[in-house]
């Protein structure tokens, strides 16, 4: 089932634990205008590929099985161009940018985008995929691939050329990876909170007998 909703002042970011509990999965969509945002959530949803659409900024959820397991995916569709407010930053458990092969400055506005996230969010906290959407408009390329794969490498994120208009199946990976990478972010950090449990039990042992 998908349910898109109007985000309100009601929309928060669930507590982690409920998360897990649940399966569930925030992403926020980023991007400039135009760059096929709400194409890639349609494609993902519904299969389907629509060309035009209106200006409202939407929450969709939907229920996805990914490695036996259902996830309810929640995708906050951001449809302000480059701003986002830190409510969204806060809200989401990963993040997916978006850019137009054909229209450079949608790429510059990822590199922006990136540093507003960083400077919002730790890495290890929150995992970024970058797509450079519209691959099947070949001829009026601006941004080569090699670009975008470098500065996905340099960010720590992953990269995916993809055309929203053409394939579903590149978009449907896309998503997946998405929700694997906060997964394994999760899985990460529940780790390291044990590890930093036992550390503490130790010190407070050893520090005991010491002043003993």
């Amino acid at each position: 089932a998908v349910v898109p909703t109007k985000p309100d002042k009601h929309t928060h970011r669930p507590a982690m634990e409920g998360n897990q509990q649940r399966g569930e999965v925030n992403i926020l969509l980023m991007g400039a205008h135009n760059v096929g945002k709400t194409a890639l959530t349609v494609r993902f949803l519904t299969r389907r590929f629509i060309g035009e659409y209106g200006d409202m900024e939407s929450v969709y959820s939907r229920m996805e099985r990914i490695h036996g397991q259902e996830i309810c995916i929640n995708i906050w569709d951001s449809q302000k161009g480059c701003w986002v407010s830190e409510k969204q930053l806060q809200w989401a458990d990963g993040m997916i940018l978006v850019y137009d092969i054909c229209d450079r400055g949608s790429f510059e506005a990822v590199r922006q985008q990136l540093q507003l996230i960083r400077r919002s969010r730790k890495p290890a906290s929150c995992p970024v995929v970058i797509v450079a959407n519209k691959r099947d408009l070949q001829h009026r390329r601006r941004v080569s691939g090699e670009e975008g794969r470098l500065l996905a490498l340099t960010q720590c994120c992953c990269f995916f050329e993809v055309s929203a208009a053409e394939t579903y199946h590149g978009v449907l990976l896309v998503f997946h990876r998405m929700v694997d990478l906060v997964r394994e972010t999760r899985a990460l950090r529940k780790s390291s909170a044990g590890v930093r449990g036992i550390v503490r039990s130790m010190s407070a042992v050893f520090g005991k007998k010491r002043a003993e």
